[in-house]
């Protein structure tokens, strides 16, 4: 089967069909969540996401705000740059701090880390690239704790990110965040789908 890189309003269940099927759906999609999610040292975890991942972020604000088409056209906008295209891997990341002062305090401190997340490969780094519908550092130098990062590759990358046993490395090279997380085999199988 080869994989959708667009969601499209005919991909969207009517209201009455999906809430039929939202508990088994939910279920099904957060266990092929797991092996898409990496924690980069303490405070980061990357959720690498796809067609399903996206397709269900629409129902479920459809499903809760019950806006209709008019917000579909909005949540289609909003959600589809965020589904990989077949050459990308496309990564929310979040910083993510229970405490608010304390969140508050490192945020301020890493302003422009969306420019710092990266893959490697065998040594060789892709460079992941901020979506770009809007800053997500302030003029102060505060970071969001939602980031979202495309990281764009190569034919021959590729092969190497889905021979089986390949290390891949997913990290943050921020002054303020410099960590590093190996990708689990099952994580790399499962985000070598996003490539066909």
């Amino acid at each position: 089967m080869m994989t959708k890189h667009e969601i499209t309003k005919a991909d969207i269940l009517p209201p009455a069909e999906y809430a039929k099927v939202r508990t088994e759906t939910r279920r099904r999609i957060a266990a092929t969540k797991r092996n898409r999610r990496v924690d980069v040292g303490p405070n980061v975890t990357f959720y690498f996401e796809n067609f399903e991942t996206m397709w269900l972020q629409i129902h479920e604000m459809l499903h809760i705000e019950r806006g209709g088409d008019e917000q579909l056209v909005d949540e289609l906008a909003a959600y589809n740059p965020l589904v990989p295209k077949g050459n990308e891997l496309v990564a929310t990341f979040m910083i993510e701090i229970d405490e608010p002062e304390r969140r508050k305090r490192i945020l301020m401190r890493l302003g422009g880390i969306e420019e710092m997340a990266f893959i490697s490969i065998g040594g060789e780094k892709i460079a992941g690239r901020p979506e770009a519908d809007q800053d997500r550092t302030t003029s102060e130098g505060k970071a969001s704790s939602v980031q979202f990062v495309h990281f764009p590759f190569t034919p021959a990358q590729i092969a190497a990110f889905k021979k089986p046993g390949t290390q891949v490395i997913v990290g943050l090279g921020h002054e303020n965040y410099n960590h590093m997380a190996v990708l689990p085999e099952a994580t790399r199988l499962e985000l070598s789908g996003d490539f066909d």
